[in-house]
């Protein structure tokens, strides 16, 4: 992230690295993909994710979990359902923090290093999705905490036509003034990196920059709800799915 640019969305909180683990049966499978461990969800059937002739694609970047975390499986299992090639990069290289569980375990050590090598290893994956799936295929991209910089880069070029995060960290002013593609911001009433004083600010830039975008924003959760907010809660458990629902209409609408 440009330290020159002011933050809008903050590094992270303890919310971050806390939740419920959901349960079900994922039914993606891993592959390799530019030397990185990828998780890969397909529709239905291939004729579901083709829109006038050309695929649709979801790029995911998961928060801080991995996109082998049981409840990104299934996340990435619904959108694949809905009728895209879902392509989840393990930016962590096996290294996601659940697995630490160690006394004195050092987070923002472990952040920078994966900070540092997720931009290592984005560029490259990137370049070979698109030979996998088509460079005229159509891509969307969602972002979750950790992920939400690489989608807000992406919403910036042409590679892609919708953008989405849900509870982003590491946002500064520039990524929204740069944006140039649609934007779905789904976010939760309770948010230490994404405050509403934030959110506030990233409306006035958007609205500003007459970009198009839509905000949702979900009373009685916190950050990480999307991913991690507990089922057996009605009100989390809405705001969960919801923002699944909401985030893939968006991309249906512009892969159209």
């Amino acid at each position: 992230m440009d330290s020159a640019s002011p933050t809008i969305a903050k590094a992270h909180c303890d919310d971050c690295f806390t939740g419920v683990k959901h349960s079900g049966d994922p039914v993606g499978k891993t592959v390799t993909i530019a030397d990185v461990p990828t998780y890969v969800s397909e529709p239905p059937t291939a004729a579901m994710a083709s829109q006038n002739g050309l695929t649709k694609v979801v790029l995911f970047f998961a928060d801080v979990y991995g996109p082998f975390f049981l409840n990104n499986q299934l996340l990435q299992d619904y959108f694949a359902s809905q009728g895209f090639f879902v392509v989840g990069l393990d930016y962590f290289l096996g290294d996601p923090v659940y697995i630490h569980t160690e006394e004195g375990f050092d987070r923002n050590a472990w952040l920078d290093k994966s900070h540092k090598q997720a931009r290592e290893v984005t560029p490259k994956w990137l370049e070979e999705v698109r030979k996998k799936y088509g460079a005229d295929s159509k891509y969307s991209a969602v972002g979750y905490c950790f992920g939400a910089p690489f989608v807000m880069d992406l919403g910036a070029t042409d590679d892609i036509v919708a953008a989405a995060f849900a509870h982003p960290a590491f946002l500064n002013e520039d990524q929204f003034i740069n944006l140039r593609k649609p934007l779905f911001l789904s976010c939760a009433e309770s948010d230490f990196t994404f405050s509403l004083e934030s959110r506030r600010r990233a409306e006035n830039i958007l609205a500003e920059a007459k970009a198009q975008y839509q905000f949702q924003v979900f009373s009685g959760v916190q950050h990480g709800f999307a991913v991690r907010g507990d089922p057996d809660v009605p009100d989390a458990r809405w705001a969960k799915e919801e923002s699944a629902r909401g985030i893939i209409a968006w991309f249906a609408r512009f892969s159209a």
